[in-house]
């Protein structure tokens, strides 16, 4: 499974990277970026999932490979 983050949607909320700080950061502008190429382990899947719920643009994927 993947994360990632649509930048044309995100507004820079910063729910992401206060939820996940290790799978989600913030770029120059403040809009969230994925860390890593976005794989997510079974110990991490849970907290990109309830960062999903609280992103307010839904701009927040997650891909089964």
């Amino acid at each position: 499974m993947k994360v990632s983050i649509d930048a044309e949607i995100c507004q820079g909320q910063g729910r992401c990277f206060s939820i996940a700080p290790t799978i989600f950061s913030f770029d120059d502008l403040g809009n969230g970026v994925v860390i890593g190429d976005g794989t997510l382990t079974k110990q991490n899947l849970d907290s990109a999932r309830l960062a999903q719920s609280n992103c307010p643009e839904h701009a927040i994927f997650i891909e089964e490979e």
